[in-house]
């Protein structure tokens, strides 16, 4: 439930803080006193489009914030956490919840959620679960065909819900074989050119037969095989000067000869001792080198120009591989991922057959939960209608009759059934569909007592309504009050009204005044007890909130909304 909203530079309202609680609250207030900014605000909270002309005039941005109490589990506590917000135990398995959201004069908006930024989608999200609000033109539940048709779901408890489940798991299943066939199908012929484009690719790839990093080696080779006699000259002058055949003296030899020089005194010096066997480490190490330059020549002496030739027809055709199919990884990976796409390809004509068989399973198995959806509606239908109209009885309407009916419709996810809500005013009368054959007190009367019924099956948190009570009054007023007096004892209940008949059930009454400059400050946002509720109440029935007549009329309204008469 809502705890408490703060608005400031809204409209009118240049700063105010309204407390709302549980049960019942009225909202009352002189015309342009900024009563409907207030559902303006939350429809704010509610990531409701953002008008920049709603801030203030004057002011840089309108804020506002609102305090939610929620279940310390569950989705909406749950959604707060995906967006990163916390919120705040408060026992009882309890917890408080923080929403803002900003509006600049330019139309930026910034909505937080828990104590952090968010967008205005998330507070969208939450919407669902937090709040139902019914404005004084656009009672959506009665003039959406699809808002009809939740309306009856909702009534029709777990039996309808448990019929959607399981028509949109087979709905779902259905869609995604028959979309799989439909593309299939379509792409038939492609496919088969694809099939036929990548056998040859394989089998030029398997002619070939490369391997990873080939190219590198390749071309490392061919350098190597093209400048051989450079190579050879160069490898052959080294290794003579390390290890000369001929009587030209090389650096094993002078390596050897230092040592025996240092030897024959290094008794005389420990540190020549350390230098002579430092030239003969160095006399192995150059004895190495000499082995590996002459194995390299005797590597170069065997390679020729029939070999650079063999390099050279290996490159030619692995570059012909590359420039068909990219570079040698990609060519590796379609060789890898190839086979498992070609067997699919070539098995297009069975899978048409296996689809088209599951294609026809799927939407046998529709139709039978089609079928029961619509059953299960259809019951529900019958006792919503019964029960709204009796509820119509009790709103000064008693001879108005409500039919739902369930009619073959669309094939959606939702279902095959079109729901609409027939009103049939007076005996005699042909039920209309109610939001062409109802006038403007009927329809918010009706959509009333709809949320009534509704309430005791799937009950919401909190209803929020805009002037419910518009082309109303007398009678039919008392009762509209009585209902949402009614409805506050399962469901928290805001009415922005104008009408004392309804204001008299509120358990909770807070009144927006202006003051002398025409704003509305923050103590300009009352609530209501004794004396100063029932000149509210009077200024509400005459206009004169100082009148005896009109304030003892005020006392026998504030009577008849004694929760003990309300029942």
């Amino acid at each position: 439930m809502i705890e408490q909203m703060r608005l400031r530079d809204l409209g009118v309202i240049a700063q105010a803080t309204l407390p709302m609680g549980t049960g019942f609250t009225a909202i009352t207030g002189e015309t342009g006193a900024g009563k409907t900014m207030v559902v303006t605000g939350l429809g704010l909270l509610l990531g409701q489009r953002a008008d920049s002309g709603a801030v203030r005039s004057g002011a840089a941005q309108a804020w506002v914030e609102g305090v939610w109490i929620v279940p310390e589990d569950g989705p909406v506590v749950e959604r707060v956490h995906d967006a990163g917000g916390e919120v705040e135990p408060i026992g009882d398995g309890r917890a408080e919840l923080y929403l803002g959201r900003t509006l600049s004069s330019e139309g930026r908006s910034r909505a937080t959620v828990g104590g952090r930024t968010a967008p205005a989608g998330v507070l969208a999200d939450l919407a669902d679960q937090l709040v139902v609000v019914h404005g004084q033109s656009d009672q959506l539940r009665l003039r959406s065909a699809a808002a009809q048709r939740d309306a009856l779901d909702r009534f029709g408890g777990d039996e309808v819900a448990a019929a959607l489940a399981a028509y949109r798991d087979a709905w779902t299943h259905w869609r995604a074989v028959t979309d799989e066939l439909a593309t299939l199908t379509a792409e038939r012929d492609s496919r088969a050119r694809e099939a036929d484009d990548l056998r040859a690719a394989l089998e030029q790839i398997g002619q070939v037969d490369p391997h990873a990093g080939e190219d590198v080696e390749l071309s490392q080779r061919a350098e190597r095989l093209a400048n051989a006699e450079d190579l050879r000259l160069a490898a052959a002058t080294a290794h003579a000067a390390l290890s000369s055949d001929d009587d030209q003296p090389d650096a094993q030899a002078l390596l050897g000869e230092a040592r025996r020089i240092l030897d024959r005194v290094s008794h005389s010096d420990p540190a020549l001792a350390t230098v002579s066997d430092t030239l003969g480490e160095l006399g192995y190490r150059v004895a190495d080198v000499a082995g590996e330059l002459s194995s390299y020549l005797a590597d170069l002496d065997e390679s020729g120009p029939h070999e650079l030739a063999a390099v050279e027809e290996r490159r030619a055709a692995l570059g012909a591989l590359l420039r068909a199919h990219g570079t040698l990884e990609e060519v590796l990976a379609l060789r890898e991922s190839g086979a498992a796409r070609l067997a699919e390809l070539d098995d297009d004509g069975d899978r048409v057959q296996r689809l088209t068989a599951q294609t026809q399973e799927a939407a046998a198995l529709v139709d039978a939960h089609a079928a029961t959806l619509t059953a299960a509606r259809t019951a529900a239908a019958e006792k919503l209608g019964e029960a709204v109209t009796a509820e119509l009885r009790d709103l000064a309407l008693p001879d108005a009759r409500i039919v739902v009916t369930v009619a073959p419709g669309a094939e959606t996810a939702h279902g095959r059934d079109d729901v609409t809500i027939l009103l049939s005013p007076h005996p005699g009368a042909d039920p209309r569909p109610v939001a062409r054959g109802a006038s403007g007190g009927e329809l918010s009367r009706v959509m009333l007592a709809i949320e009534v019924v509704i309430a005791a099956t799937d009950p919401v948190r909190t209803f929020v309504f805009d002037e419910v009570d518009a082309g109303i009054g007398g009678a039919a007023a008392i009762e509209v009050g009585r209902r949402l007096a009614k409805l506050a004892q399962t469901s928290q209940v805001i009415a922005v009204t104008h009408l004392a008949q309804v204001a008299a059930f509120a358990n909770n009454h807070l009144s927006v005044v202006k003051a002398s400059d025409g704003s509305v400050t923050a103590s300009s946002v009352r609530v209501l007890t004794g004396a100063d509720r029932e000149a509210e109440m009077a200024r509400l029935l005459s206009g004169l909130p100082d009148s005896d007549a009109a304030l003892e009329h005020a006392r026998e309204l504030l009577s008849l909304g004694s929760p003990r008469l309300i029942g």
